[in-house]
């Protein structure tokens, strides 16, 4: 099967999807409004990284701006991995509890110089409610 001109995936390449500017605005919003630093995003471009693994790490401090538990940073890799940012790992046994950062996640970080700012109270209600707005 030829990805180039599969009709269901619309005009262009798997590629030119990862790629879409839109997508990476989307994903660039939400970095903004979530705990992890820029050293993180880096971490998880090299190895990959359990949720457990992360919170038991004396320098947890230094890839997030706040202690929390392994449940809660589950949650907020499921949601980066809704975005593409994140994806799970893949062993000889099938999908892992450890993520890494996929092509699209590469590339959004890589246009937020330097540490990741924050985002203003609006920003947090924004991605809230995308984040959590029942679906119909």
């Amino acid at each position: 099967m030829q990805l180039q001109n599969n009709p269901e995936l619309g005009k262009g390449s798997i590629a030119d999807l990862l790629n879409d500017e839109q997508a990476i605005r989307r994903a660039a919003k939400a970095l903004r409004c979530l705990p992890f630093r820029r050293a993180f995003y880096e971490e998880v471009g090299q190895q990959a990284l359990s949720s457990g693994e992360l919170c038991r790490r004396h320098d947890a401090l230094r890839l997030c701006t706040k202690t929390m538990t392994p449940e809660r940073v589950e949650a907020h890799w499921n949601w980066l991995i809704k975005l593409g940012v994140l994806r799970r790992e893949v062993d000889g046994q099938g999908l892992t509890h450890r993520v890494r950062l996929t092509p699209m996640g590469r590339r959004t970080v890589l246009k937020c110089e330097g540490e990741i700012s924050r985002t203003s109270i609006m920003g947090y209600i924004h991605q809230a409610y995308t984040r959590y707005k029942p679906r119909f």
